[in-house]
């Protein structure tokens, strides 16, 4: 069990008290977190580490995950994928599917919760269960970029949104303008967590054999969920890019989320693209793999992010919290993360992110420079206490 005194090497006590302080506040209020995975994915990994603090705290936290049919997931995933704009097939039978089996999940609302806090899109319909007489603060938490989102999709979800008094969103840009509240927030990594505390020799080491991951030439690395937003193809070419510049080896790394039915296909066409090369390495890990993500990142010489959208991009500040240099696309929370020439690099294309990496390989004092001004921003900015606080701070205001 994790304490927030356990943090007291990353944040100063001064920032412990207070959040114990704001906790004090809400002391015997019960808040219930819903969301669609219990495994993979950036939301799943926060709720994990967040509740039990903000039950130390004396808060009532509790977190419940939808249930749903093979076909609730995928409708959820073509809205994801309209959200981050790309071109969807939308019929009336899908926002049949959403309803029917959002409805089956309203046994899961706490009708006693002082706050309901609802994240992302899957669980949004939920806010149908609210009843005019339930005093509880509904809060819809967008963790990823609406600003692109289909029309169609929007307009049927839009009324949801609306239902609840509150809505979070990552960045200024992404707020939609519902008409209640909002609140900024991006999230946290937890820097005591197995994927980003300090490793052993001895465990980098079992690590680095267990995966037949050699260290013989720079590693490039990136870690990332397959997704075509996360752009592993463009990965692999812009890998054979730097390679014709420098010797070096590639890891691409990942799973899949449980509410997610298209990654299978995009570790197909990874394959497929990858075929026998023998620089590259394509570790499709199980959720339990949080240790050995830890290593991977800590070995790589350059860790990169090649998102095509971002809501916020946990992975990166994984990565420089490790204090390795990132070179990343300049896409939704990646910028408040990677500061240009300050905290890592930015690129769009191939080239230019091959470009980057070659920089960084050949210049390994700027490499090295880069990346511990990134672990102090990312301590200073975006770990748990941090987020904790944030969250102990949207809840007093609602509240009071």
């Amino acid at each position: 069990m994790i304490y927030l005194d356990n943090y007291l090497d990353v944040v100063n006590a001064e920032e412990i008290k207070a959040i114990k302080q704001l906790g004090k506040r809400l002391s015997g209020r019960t808040v219930q977190h819903i969301n669609s995975t219990a495994v993979g994915g950036g939301v799943a990994e926060i709720l994990k580490r967040l509740v039990p603090l903000m039950q130390e705290v004396g808060i009532k936290a509790r977190w419940n995950v939808l249930s749903g049919s093979e076909n609730f997931f995928q409708v959820t995933k073509v809205f994801h994928n309209a959200f981050h704009g790309l071109p969807v097939k939308i019929i009336p039978e899908m926002m049949t599917t959403y309803q029917e089996e959002l409805k089956l999940n309203f046994r899961l609302v706490n009708p006693g919760a002082d706050f309901i806090i609802l994240h992302d899109q899957q669980p949004l319909g939920l806010a149908e269960a609210r009843r005019n007489n339930h005093l509880a603060r509904w809060v819809w938490y967008c963790h990823i970029d609406p600003t692109g989102v289909s029309r169609e999709v929007w307009d049927f979800l839009r009324p949801y949104a609306q239902r609840c008094d509150a809505a979070i969103y990552h960045l200024p840009d992404y707020a939609k303008k519902l008409g209640n509240r909002e609140y900024f927030m991006p999230p946290a990594i937890d820097p005591l967590a197995e994927k980003n505390r300090e490793v052993s020799a001895e465990e980098k080491a079992f690590i680095l054999e267990q995966l037949e991951i050699p260290t013989d030439l720079p590693l490039i690395v990136q870690v990332s969920r397959f997704d075509r937003l996360k752009d592993p193809l463009g990965v692999v070419k812009t890998f054979r890019l730097i390679r014709k510049e420098i010797p070096c080896r590639l890891i691409l790394a990942g799973g899949m989320a449980d509410d997610d039915p298209e990654g299978t296909q995009i570790i197909y066409e990874v394959q497929q693209e990858v075929g026998n090369d023998p620089g590259i390495h394509l570790l499709v890990l199980p959720p339990v793999s949080d240790l050995a993500i830890n290593v991977i990142q800590r070995v790589a010489t350059v860790i990169i992010q090649k998102s095509v959208q971002e809501g916020f991009g946990l992975t990166v500040s994984e990565a420089l919290w490790k204090a390795r240099p990132v070179v990343a696309t300049p896409v939704g929370g990646i910028k408040l993360q990677v500061l240009p020439e300050k905290t890592g690099l930015l690129a769009r294309t191939n080239e230019e992110m091959a470009a980057a990496v070659v920089r960084l390989l050949r210049n390994p004092g700027f490499a090295e420079q880069l990346g511990k001004a990134g672990h102090e921003h990312v301590r200073q900015n975006f770990i748990l206490p941090i987020y904790l606080k944030r969250w102990l701070e949207v809840l007093n205001a609602e509240l009071f």
